[in-house]
């Protein structure tokens, strides 16, 4: 990856609804050349995929949570499971098998507690193998990036 693909890469995370012709002018390369690029990136998987990132409180999911989460059971199965159950969730919009005293952390977008309620009881009432989990609900958010450094 030389410093025109870490440019473009860059103008991609910024704004991927700009124009090849764009983009190519920012970089000073031909439009064909900055496409070819563009295509390598997405067919080697250093591009996972372009999306429209909305704002969550006016798509009616002001309500952010962290959900930290200790299983009863350990082991590969045990974390596979819950992990599964939480991947059908479509409030929870990250999960992380980590280490620690922590088993998995979520982060969960809802519209309310209402909504949130209803998320813990599906996921953490009785055969679910949690055997706690603690929430903390966002009050302020001070940075929230997509983009990764290059």
């Amino acid at each position: 990856m030389d410093g025109i693909d870490r440019k473009l890469l860059g103008l991609l995370q910024e704004d991927a609804s700009r124009t090849n012709a764009d983009m190519a002018e920012e970089v000073g390369l031909a439009p064909s050349s900055c496409l070819r690029r563009i295509r390598r990136f997405k067919s080697t998987g250093i591009i996972d995929r372009i999306v429209a990132i909305l704002n969550p409180a006016k798509a009616g999911k002001g309500t952010k949570a962290i959900v930290t989460v200790e299983l009863e059971r350990h082991g590969e199965q045990h974390a596979r499971r819950f992990l599964d159950l939480v991947i059908k969730e479509p409030a929870v919009m990250q999960a992380y098998s980590v280490s620690g005293e922590t088993d998995v952390v979520l982060m969960v977008r809802v519209a309310d507690m209402e909504e949130f309620d209803a998320l813990c009881l599906r996921l953490f009432q009785d055969g679910s193998n949690v055997a706690r989990y603690y929430t903390m609900f966002v009050i302020r958010t001070a940075k929230e990036a997509t983009a990764i450094p290059l």
